[in-house]
This record gives C-alpha cells, sequence and structure tokens, in this order.
C-alpha cells in the first residue's frame, strides 16, 4: 500500500483557517462588546444631562423663592417702621393720658368737700377716689409697657434690616446663575 504524501500546505491553510475563525469570533465579540459600551454611555449621557436639567430649574426655582423672601423682608421692613411710628404716637398719648390722670387728685379733693355737704355723695366718691387711684397706677404701667414695646419694636426693625442684608448677600450668587436659567 502506497500511502500517499499529505500536502504540507494542507496545515498551513487548516491552521489559517482556524486562526481566520479565531479572529472572526474574536471580532464579533469585540463588535457586541463595543455596541453595549455604547448603550451604557449613551444612557449614561442621557441620565446625567437630565439631572442638570433638573438641578438648572431648581436653581432657578431657589432664586425665585430668594427674590420673593427679600421681597417679603423689605415689606415687613417697610410695616415695622410704620408699627414703630405707630408705637411712638401710642407712647405719646400715653404719656398725654398719664398727665391727665394726675389731675384726677384735685377732682378727688373736690369731692371729698362736697361730700361734707352731701353724705351720699361722699360715699360715692370715696369709691371713685379708690378706683382713680387703681386706674391712674395701671395707666402708669401701661405707660411704661407702652415704651418697653416701642424699643422692642424699634430693636425688631433694626433686626429685620440686617436680616435684609444678609439675605442680599445670600441672594447675590444665584443671580449670577439667572442668564443661564431658561
Amino acid at each position: 500500500m502506497i500511502r500517499k504524501r499529505e500536502d504540507p500546505r494542507r496545515a498551513i491553510v487548516e491552521v489559517i483557517q482556524r486562526l481566520g475563525r479565531a479572529t472572526q469570533l474574536h471580532l464579533d465579540e469585540r463588535h457586541r462588546h463595543f455596541r453595549i459600551t455604547d448603550i451604557v454611555l449613551i444612557t449614561a449621557s442621557l441620565l446625567i444631562l437630565g439631572g442638570a436639567a433638573f438641578d438648572v430649574y431648581h436653581a432657578r426655582l431657589l432664586y425665585q423663592d430668594f427674590n420673593e423672601i427679600i421681597t417679603d423682608m423689605y415689606a415687613i421692613h417697610d410695616h415695622l417702621i410704620g408699627v414703630d411710628n405707630d408705637m411712638a404716637d401710642i407712647t405719646i398719648n400715653m404719656q398725654a393720658f398719664d398727665s391727665h390722670m394726675t389731675h384726677m387728685d384735685n377732682m378727688n379733693d373736690r369731692m371729698k368737700s362736697m361730700a361734707a355737704t352731701m353724705p351720699r355723695i361722699r360715699e360715692n366718691t370715696r369709691l371713685m377716689a379708690g378706683d382713680m387711684s387703681s386706674v391712674e397706677e395701671n395707666m402708669r404701667l401701661v405707660g411704661d409697657a407702652m415704651l418697653i414695646l416701642d424699643t422692642r419694636i424699634h430693636n425688631m426693625l433694626g433686626g429685620v434690616g440686617i436680616m435684609r442684608s444678609h439675605m442680599n448677600q445670600f441672594s447675590r450668587p444665584m443671580s449670577a446663575f439667572t442668564p443661564f436659567m431658561p
């Protein structure tokens, strides 16, 4: 039996065929991974873009809220100035009322002289004199309380002015975003 000799080129062709198949499998796998990577990158980019739009929207809302807070603080400041002026008027009126109450002592003396001739009036006057001293004391206390209240309102006015200034400083960095916001 004669054996046919194998062609040496055939082994090389088989090796090259195997290498070709392995290379094609590698290329197919690589292409599949590229598609997966592209999908992941596009998805991540869309998520980041959506998050950025959400952040810009919330920054815009924050800017608008800060503007409303500052507007409200200006209104509070203006109203507190009015309250301060009103409290000053009330204090002046209470001082005038207190000075009128000092004249009640003179009335009390006159009523005592009338009580000598009219016993019934004397009893009523005595009760009224006690009530008047109580009213005078209460009015003096109310006048003192109004002075304290006037001082506190004036102090609140300064505090609101400081708060308004701080909010202006706090909102200034937000105004830099205004040109970029929708």
